[in-house]
């Protein structure tokens, strides 16, 4: 069974960690998040110049592709995969592949670590994500943002029964609330979420009163900036 099937719901997803006093993708600001109470380290992937994969969010550092960086090369606070799965073993990681040089990098790192049943990959491109999940089956998978609004064109347009079929390959959505004056999380998408039994994780939410608004339609977990801001919304919503 993976590990994301078990979440608690609401579940929180620290999106690059908890960074306020640290840098975003690090060791730290990972291990802050956990700290505060985050069930999972959202994070971003490249390749090193060697093939090594790196957690890092943009293309460019100092003006430079970043995959055209050796290890050594790069500064110490960016962490490799494999330094951040095996720092924090019990941790779960939902990981966006960010170029395709990141593919063959991830799924070599996370077989490595036998980490597959921790591990969700996702990416804006749907073709880099199922070239990953190809190369280290087992990992959990989240559809990349256009191939969601396809489910709700297909939805809108009466063919229920084809979005339920496209979502049921996947073992979660994670998505902005609106996308293009589009509600991803109307009661009619929940419905539709819930017959294809997939997880809901909405990002990036840092405002108490969206998380709660969140909470009260039932999605099943916020990607967030703030994991100390969402753990402490979560008890008192949930303790009330």
């Amino acid at each position: 069974m993976h590990a994301y099937s078990q979440l608690p719901s609401p579940c929180i997803l620290a999106h690059q960690g908890l960074w306020q006093t640290s840098t975003p993708n690090t060791l730290e600001a990972f291990s802050r998040a956990i700290e505060f109470g985050a069930d999972v380290i959202e994070t971003d992937a490249h390749s090193s110049k060697e093939g090594i994969a790196i957690l890092f969010h943009d293309d460019m550092f100092n003006g430079k592709n970043i995959n055209k960086f050796s290890m050594d090369e790069l500064p110490d606070f960016v962490p490799t995969l494999d330094a951040a799965l095996t720092s924090f073993p019990e941790t779960l990681f939902n990981i966006d592949i960010k170029s395709s040089d990141a593919e063959d990098a991830v799924a070599r790192t996370v077989a490595k670590r036998n980490a597959q049943k921790r591990v969700l990959i996702t990416s804006f491109s749907a073709r880099r994500r199922k070239r990953t999940i190809e190369l280290v089956p087992g990992v959990a998978q989240s559809p990349a943002l256009a191939e969601m609004l396809r489910t709700v064109l297909w939805s809108s347009l009466g063919a229920r029964k084809r979005a339920i079929k496209i979502l049921k390959q996947f073992d979660a959505v994670q998505i902005p609330a609106n996308a293009y004056g589009i509600n991803l999380v109307s009661p009619k998408m929940m419905k539709i979420y819930r017959e294809a039994q997939v997880l809901v994780h909405v990002w990036t939410i840092n405002d108490p009163q969206e998380m709660k608004k969140l909470f009260s339609i039932g999605i099943d977990g916020i990607v967030t900036d703030r994991t100390d801001l969402a753990q402490e919304v979560r008890r008192t919503y949930f303790d009330k």
